[in-house]
């Protein structure tokens, strides 16, 4: 939900190209548009190290002031360079209170399942058509205890209020498995005691 932290001060951005880019960036801040609701496209500048901080959370809603006009805009798509991971550029989309947008919210799970068992995250998003003043920050799956075989479908979750599955409610999102090297381990077990019980059943005879 966009409150104070959520308040970001930006520039209209009247310089464009690889140079004015890394300009903006060398001042401490990242090149963005705005794009939505059938406006043109407006180009603007945030503060790097703030918006960073923010981005840390997943579909980061933003309160921006350009020049002095408040305009909520969510996060849509964050680029990076493929080595500093410094951000280089984000693509906005403008918002309205009350509006509701479909986002890919972070899977995460709690809890240990079954003695041997790990869960296995099979989908690390999922789908949720929700307000976009009120994204969750993220879908909790509680595996505790849960036993092999166990699975978690996209229709298992609760939803927060205001929220709706956007997904195939089929889909499969975690599954309770043993380890591949566990299973392994315990045929070649069984299959050595096979092998020592017929020798024996041999030397029986």
């Amino acid at each position: 939900m966009a409150d104070e932290s959520n308040k970001v001060a930006a520039e209209l951005r009247e310089s464009f190209g690889k140079g004015a880019a890394r300009k903006i960036r060398a001042a401490g801040k990242i090149p963005a548009v705005i794009y939505g609701h059938g406006t043109d496209p407006v180009h603007i500048t945030v503060p790097a190290h703030q918006v960073g901080l923010l981005l840390r959370k997943a579909n980061a809603v933003l309160d921006l002031d350009i020049a002095g006009k408040a305009q909520l805009a969510l996060v849509k798509d964050v680029q990076k360079d493929p080595v500093s991971q410094i951000i280089e550029h984000l693509d906005l989309i403008l918002i309205r209170r009350g509006e509701k947008v479909t986002v890919e919210v972070p899977v995460h799970i709690e809890g240990e399942p079954y003695s041997g068992t790990i869960a296995m995250l099979e989908v690390s998003t999922i789908r949720l058509e929700t307000e976009a003043t009120h994204i969750p920050e993220r879908i909790v799956v509680d595996v505790t205890d849960a036993p092999e075989g166990t699975q978690y479908l996209a229709k298992d979750f609760d939803l927060p209020a205001g929220s709706t599955l956007a997904e195939d409610e089929d889909l499969l999102i975690v599954n309770i498995a043993v380890p591949a090297s566990a299973r392994a381990e315990d045929e070649e077990t069984a299959a050595a005691e096979a092998a020592a019980d017929a020798e024996a059943g041999e030397s029986a005879e």
